[in-house]
């Protein structure tokens, strides 16, 4: 049967994330700090609403782009609190961010163009290039530039066939952020080789240092910028499977089309609550919002120190909820380490490499979880790296 399989599905490699937490779903007494999702439940408003509408009937498609009521909101959202202006027209709303993602590659991507992916950074970007018929270029980033994208960094990368760059910041797995003086830096090196923006701004909530700030904010960027959000992360709604993507009018329209013909709409219900989300987080000023940032950064802080009191070298996470910490030290790569300490110790972390190669000498934890479980998992690492399992860090 191989020879009915797509040559380009065929060839991708299974989710690194995925390996480590199918183990885990099996193993008793495991702490999993690997998958990114919120230890929060969605607020009670949110599914509240969301039971009335299913109650009152509301369980049909709606059209093609959204709810007018929910578009009209994310527009309005994304204005005043990132200041970004995209209008309703030009926003779709999606099955999660993900989806969101692939409409834009697939919207632009032609055989032979080149997206560049700063790594280490979510591990569906790459795929997704090469399943939309593109070539992933990956652009390193260091820890010793706290995984920022820099000027030069991009500029030794461009070629005639560069098409997008991918912009992945609050940044999956390694907790960077770029401020507007970073991306104001390299900004003028996109409109100088004229090249589309896919900025993925999931984690836009989850900033610790002061607000986010958008790359489509900057002057001249919005029109060659796709902006991609949603409400996994901030509000907790995972499983609801709800995001949204604006875009410039010619890309929009491609997008919108590749939409109509795959997935027609998001689910009437998700919609719905999203709504609620947006119109009771306006009327509070996303106190549960802020509430459950404060939870992440008081935990991130905590991972962070304990890490690094163990000798895992690691930065303060600025965005997002991980840790991204090197275990070089130990003589271990990512990838052994991630093994023999689930094996040892029975704790589930993402080997580094799942990002790209490099991240080969690290490993990614999610402080999405609780502190009762962070706190053991911290203990079951230093066990590990007493151990004769875990080696001597040098």
């Amino acid at each position: 049967m191989r020879k009915f399989v797509n040559s380009r599905a065929a060839a991708l490699q299974p989710s690194g994330i995925r390996k480590f937490f199918d183990i885990v779903q099996k193993m008793d007494g495991a702490i999993s700090l690997g998958v990114g999702e919120p230890d929060f439940v969605t607020p009670w408003n949110v599914r509240d609403a969301a039971v009335r509408y299913i109650r009152l009937g509301y369980t049909q498609y709606t059209g093609n782009r959204g709810l007018p009521e929910l578009r009209e909101l994310i527009s309005r959202y994304i204005k005043e609190r990132f200041g970004v202006e995209y209008p309703p027209e030009r926003t779709i709303v999606t099955v999660g961010a993900s989806e969101a993602i692939d409409l834009a590659l697939r919207a632009t991507c032609d055989a032979g163009d080149e997206i560049l992916v700063p790594e280490p950074s979510y591990v569906s970007y790459s795929p997704a290039v090469t399943l939309a018929g593109g070539t992933p270029v990956p652009v390193g980033c260091s820890a010793e530039n706290e995984f920022i994208l820099t000027p030069e960094s991009l500029e030794k990368l461009i070629t005639s066939r560069t098409k997008a760059l991918i912009l992945p910041y609050p940044n999956n797995p390694t907790g960077a952020i770029m401020t507007r003086e970073q991306l104001e830096a390299i900004a003028p090196v996109i409109i100088k080789h004229d090249l589309l923006v896919i900025s993925d701004e999931i984690y836009a909530e989850l900033t610790y240092t002061g607000r986010h700030c958008s790359i489509a904010s900057l002057p001249g960027m919005a029109e060659r910028t796709v902006y991609i959000g949603g409400f996994s992360k901030a509000f907790a709604m995972t499983g609801w499977r709800v995001g949204f993507v604006c875009a410039p009018a010619e890309v929009d329209e491609a997008m919108f089309k590749i939409h109509q013909y795959t997935i027609l709409c998001a689910p009437n219900m998700s919609q719905r609550a999203a709504v609620t989300a947006l119109k009771e987080g306006f009327d509070d000023g996303f106190s549960t919002v802020a509430e459950m940032r404060e939870e992440y950064g008081k935990r991130g802080k905590f991972l962070a120190d304990s890490l690094n009191g163990l000798g895992l070298d690691c930065f303060m996470p600025k965005g997002a909820f991980y840790i991204f910490a090197s275990v070089e030290k130990t003589g271990m790569d990512g990838e052994e380490f991630a093994n023999r300490l689930l094996a040892a110790e029975k704790v589930a972390v993402v080997p580094g490499s799942a990002f790209g190669a490099a991240g080969k000498n690290f490993i990614r934890c999610s402080y999405a979880t609780s502190m009762a479980q962070l706190n053991d998992a911290v203990s079951r690492i230093g066990e590990f790296l007493e151990s004769s399992a875990g080696g001597n860090i040098r």
